[in-house]
């Protein structure tokens, strides 16, 4: 990341409001609560032909006990350490308080080109009142409505001039593996060992994700983006907006992505919230696979995993093909085997057959087993084709293709699954007439 502009300050300045207008989305959950951002959080933004990366952080505290303050501390001592330019930000509504101040002497040690940003100044009033952290000894005071856009042209034609030229960034190509999973099965800790790296934040409290959190990673020469998800709890038990927000963001995350990794806790099993975020994402048709996480803390004898393994794919039902990995992120045991994995299910979700080896492979296998007669009707499939579609997706050319049942459809899926490797990835099946 060449180009980095860090926004930073206290708590509940705007940093999230103007990182949302800087890429042109509703990407951070903003809230009037103190310290909802609490990870670092990137986006990308474009301004008269350049490219740069945005990242977000947590207000910054000191003094505190507060076990969430002092790890959002440690997430801006990185971004300040990744920006090209430092955009601190003040409150122009509140004016200069003592943790400004001290703030500034942190962001001196940085020797980054700092550009004071004082936020919510949207009257003629605040705009004045906004003069008064010249006393920081900063340098120019830019006073900007995050919320409305007013002073942002300005500021960023100054953030411009720090920039060297860049590409475009581009995410296409790219596998996109969402890390989704109840609340503190250890999610954040699986990006964080991945990494080698504190790229979120990980504490014994559920629920400390909240944002979904992007990272570009790279393994054995592959690009991938991991996306850290908040924790996903039934709709009865989400009290707050913020973790309602939370819980929106982890499905778009869902959404958005090529292939899902469903953490799941070794002591607790999968449960029905786990199966409805999977039945999802087969609804989705998205690549997926169970990594079971703390397997360390089972109490193992010789078929352990073997029998937990048949427990899950009764489970599972007609999902029986999700690869299953067990892995413990404490003890790093098969964490890269799980990256690995992902990336075969993507491998197998943009795989294309050729029409002559299709037909070649499942005709004998169909004349061997036609579907069953129906009403005195016999159903003659005559070829088969792959459509170009992402994900993989087969037309069967038959002569009654009303006439073919759900039992069928499942055999002639088994025989595609035998032949051609689709293992963690969906499989849609049309039947058309010929």
């Amino acid at each position: 990341m060449a180009n980095v502009v860090a926004i930073v300050g206290r708590p509940n300045v705007g940093k999230s409001t103007l990182f949302n207008r800087l890429i042109e989305k509703r990407k951070a959950i903003m809230d009037d609560e103190s310290g909802v951002t609490r990870d670092r959080h990137y986006g990308y933004a474009e301004w008269i032909g350049k490219f740069f990366t945005v990242i977000d952080t947590g207000g910054y505290v000191t003094g505190s006990e507060d076990k969430f303050e002092s790890e959002i501390r440690k997430q801006v001592e990185l971004a300040l350490e990744e920006a090209t330019v430092i955009l601190f930000m003040v409150d122009s509504h509140m004016g200069l308080t003592d943790l400004d101040k001290d703030f500034a002497k942190v962001i001196r040690t940085s020797k980054k080109p700092v550009l004071l940003v004082a936020n919510k100044a949207d009257t003629t009033e605040r705009i004045h009142m906004a003069m008064e952290f010249y006393e920081l000894g900063m340098g120019e005071v830019f006073p900007i409505s995050s919320a409305t856009g007013t002073g942002t042209g300005e500021l960023l034609d100054e953030v411009v001039q720090h920039l060297e030229e860049g590409d475009k960034y581009t995410e296409e190509g790219i596998p996109k593996i969402a890390i989704l999973g109840r609340p503190n099965v250890g999610k954040s800790s699986f990006l964080n060992a991945l990494l080698g790296k504190e790229r979120t934040i990980v504490t014994d409290e559920a629920g400390t994700t909240r944002d979904s959190i992007n990272t570009r990673y790279k393994l054995y020469g592959k690009d991938f983006i991991l996306t850290d998800t908040a924790g996903i709890r039934k709709k009865s038990r989400v009290k707050e907006d913020i973790e309602f927000y939370s819980v929106l963001r982890s499905i778009q995350a869902l959404q958005d992505s090529d292939v899902c990794i469903f953490i799941i806790d070794a002591e607790r099993g999968l449960e029905a919230q786990d199966m409805s975020i999977i039945g999802l994402a087969h609804k989705y048709n998205k690549g997926m696979m169970i990594m079971i996480n703390k397997w360390d803390l089972i109490e193992k004898e010789t078929n352990t995993a073997e029998q937990i393994r048949k427990d899950l794919v009764a489970k599972l039902g007609t999902l029986n093909y999700l690869p299953i990995i067990f892995t413990s992120v404490l003890k790093k045991q098969r964490i890269f085997q799980a990256i690995e994995k992902a990336n075969e299910i993507y491998e197998n979700r943009i795989r294309k057959i050729s029409t002559s080896k299709l037909n070649e492979l499942l005709l004998p296998e169909i004349e061997k087993n036609p579907p069953p007669a129906t009403k005195g009707k016999y159903i003659k499939i005559k070829y088969i084709t792959q459509l170009p579609i992402h994900t993989p997706t087969f037309a069967f050319f038959c002569n009654l293709p009303q006439y073919i049942k759900a039992p069928y459809e499942r055999f002639l899926e088994n025989k595609l699954r035998k032949h051609f490797d689709f293992e963690g990835v969906p499989i849609r099946l049309f039947f058309r007439k010929k």
